[in-house]
């Protein structure tokens, strides 16, 4: 085992000796990490570019959701002043407007399940109430009106507005 030289001494260990020409020397690189850099420098630029396509995507799918809110936004403005158009219209003639219809109802579960009838458990059901705090939006039509009757104890609902 060699030992370590003192400062100063000189030492006559071949792994203590430094060679001047190895650093002035061409190193070569093996074949496999000049391939491994060539791939990683690809994989990289494919990278690169899907992120700025991906980037470019999502400031289009931003800019057309602020656009679409626009155009919501400009219909719910247009169709309010439609109906008061119309409500003054209706007064000035002397007659009644009749309000348009909600199309859509959100029904949530208020109540659980001890002494449910088997009828209301069924309609609970097909409203996809199955549990207390659930809630669902429902299409306003016959059948869903009629539903909404039997299960009026277990159920709190209302018209969204917007």
């Amino acid at each position: 085992r060699p030992h370590s030289p003192l400062p100063g001494s000189v030492s006559c260990h071949p792994s203590h000796q430094t060679e001047p020409n190895m650093a002035s020397a061409a190193t070569t690189v093996p074949e496999n990490v000049l391939k491994k850099r060539r791939r990683n420098d690809a994989i990289k630029k494919r990278a690169d570019s899907f992120k700025t396509k991906e980037a470019g995507r999502k400031k289009e799918r931003r800019e057309r959701a602020f656009r679409n809110a626009e155009s919501y936004v400009k219909e719910y403005r247009q169709r309010e002043r439609m109906l008061i158009r119309c409500r003054r219209q209706a007064r000035a003639a002397g007659n009644y407007f009749v309000e348009p219809q909600a199309k859509l109802i959100l029904v949530v579960r208020i109540r659980g399940i001890m002494g449910v009838s088997p009828k209301v458990r069924k309609v609970l059901q097909l409203l996809r109430l199955r549990q207390i705090h659930n809630a669902t939006f429902v299409k306003v039509n016959k059948a869903t009106l009629q539903m909404l009757q039997w299960v009026i104890p277990y159920v709190a609902f209302g018209y969204p507005n917007q």
